[in-house]
């Protein structure tokens, strides 16, 4: 390698682990996500026309008028996608790097016949990636709505575990024996797509924001191996990089929630079975509430706090709340939003739906320095969350989602719950705060709602 493209190649790594430091931190997420894309376009470039390699002039054509390609279309997407869809498409992306790493595998494998280490290293990288094509795959199809049917083989555990371990074993008898037969190449490749889709297919409720995290790692991964196979330090730590950032979140998410990774992918949350255990039907009443009551209740609070979930994100009322806390800021009451770790569809998604909306990043307060707060709360405004204000993960071991940490909201003095429906959430069962004597349901979408509450608050 030429000292410039070693060069090129440390500063474009520079711009990688302080982009994502940058994305830590939504007030310098944008400029983190430039300083990264500035740092992989020099790499490519440096990698195209400086690389140890050769190649004829229409390849290099067809190579640029990829990457042209790909760039319209990205940005296109990047321009249009509204942030209900933005969890589907980080799936969707993920399932793109998966496919990517595979492709590789399956392309370079006939070349490396007899080097054992580079045969393990490609066969590596078409399980990995074949994994999270297809697993991102079935996390897109979720999430969008295109499979609603929840789907849960007998004893699938097992029939999980016997698929993975009889990839590894097959991948481990190739090596060892030199095998090059197209037949069992394409084997592994077909069953990393099946072991994907029956990976996924069971997992729902609250622990899809901890697969896709699980699946953006395995995409870093599957780069990783083939920066290995290439022998390219660019792509091997971009590959670490997202990789072990998306084990990381993984983790921290999971101890979130109370649960082990183990418990998330082996105890199918939120659907079937599992929901019923805790569906009972809970005996109480509701009491109803409208936007003008509502609008006396926080006009003469001193303290509100605001729970966004998914419905929030699915009405596009983002910035209509955002209204609503500058307005109450204005008659002297203390607005702050409390953050769920698995609120909405995808890890932050709270978070980047309310920055969007330019909501200052100190008005977001995570579950752990909230909880605590809400006994001298006022009014707690719940709109389009469920499964994360459920005093059922406390008082019921039979629910699915017990032992799951969550926003103790039925501690404030006053409990105002926006939601379209008495529908159960994402992980089936229903929620008993709805039943607590100091709440009041707020039924109507959530934009539409809020829009008269804000309305009636300037009438005032």
């Amino acid at each position: 390698m030429n000292i410039t493209l070693s060069i090129i190649y440390l500063v474009a790594t520079v711009t990688f682990v302080f982009g994502l430091k940058l994305l830590g931190h939504p007030e310098t997420a944008k400029k983190g996500n430039i300083t990264s894309a500035f740092g992989m376009g020099l790499a490519i470039i440096g990698t195209l026309f400086l690389g140890e390699h050769t190649a004829s002039p229409l390849v290099y054509g067809l190579i640029i008028g990829a990457l042209v390609v790909g760039g319209i279309i990205g940005g296109v997407i990047a321009v249009k996608v509204q942030m209900t869809k933005m969890p589907e498409l980080v799936s969707l992306f993920n399932g793109f790097g998966g496919g990517s790493a595979a492709i590789i595998g399956l392309l370079e494998y006939q070349g490396n016949a007899g080097n054992m280490s580079q045969m393990a290293t490609i066969l590596s990288a078409i399980a990995v990636g074949g994994i999270t094509l297809s697993g991102s795959s079935v996390a897109w199809a979720k999430l969008s709505g295109k499979l609603r049917k929840n789907i849960r083989l007998p004893k699938y555990n097992f029939i999980n575990n016997i698929f993975f371990l009889a990839i590894v074993i097959a991948i481990g008898f190739m090596v060892a024996n030199n095998i090059v037969s197209p037949i069992w190449l394409w084997g592994i490749f077909v069953a990393s797509l099946v072991y994907g889709v029956l990976f996924v297919i069971p997992i729902g409720g609250a622990d899809m924001p901890v697969v896709i995290s699980l699946l953006n790692s395995f995409s870093g991964i599957g780069a990783a191996i083939a920066g290995v196979l290439y022998g390219n330090m660019i792509m091997l730590v971009g590959g670490i990089l997202v990789g072990a950032a998306g084990i990381i979140l993984t983790f921290v998410m999971c101890n979130a929630m109370n649960r082990p990774l183990s418990n998330v992918i082996f105890g199918a949350f939120g659907t079937g079975a599992d929901a019923e255990l805790g569906g009972s039907k809970h005996q109480g009443t509701l009491k109803k509430t409208s936007p003008s009551d509502t609008a006396v209740l926080m006009n003469y609070a001193d303290s509100v706090v605001i729970v966004p979930g998914y419905g929030l994100a699915v009405s596009q009322a983002q910035h209509v709340i955002h209204e609503l806390e500058e307005l109450l800021t204005e008659k002297g009451v203390d607005v702050s939003y409390a953050i769920h770790p698995v609120a909405g569809r995808m890890p932050g998604h709270m978070n980047v739906l309310l920055a969007e909306s330019n909501v200052a990043y100190d008005k977001l307060i995570e579950m752990d320095d909230i909880n605590p707060k809400f006994a001298n709360t006022d009014v707690v405004l719940v709109v389009g969350a469920n499964d994360v204000v459920n005093p059922a993960a406390k008082t019921s071991p039979g629910s699915p989602i017990y032992g799951m940490p969550i926003l103790e909201v039925e501690n404030a003095k006053t409990i105002i719950v926006n939601k379209r429906s008495m529908n159960a959430g994402y992980a089936g069962i229903e929620n008993e705060l709805f039943f607590n004597s100091k709440t009041s349901m707020l039924f109507g979408d959530a934009k539409k709602m809020l829009t008269e509450l804000v309305s009636e608050l300037k009438n005032m």
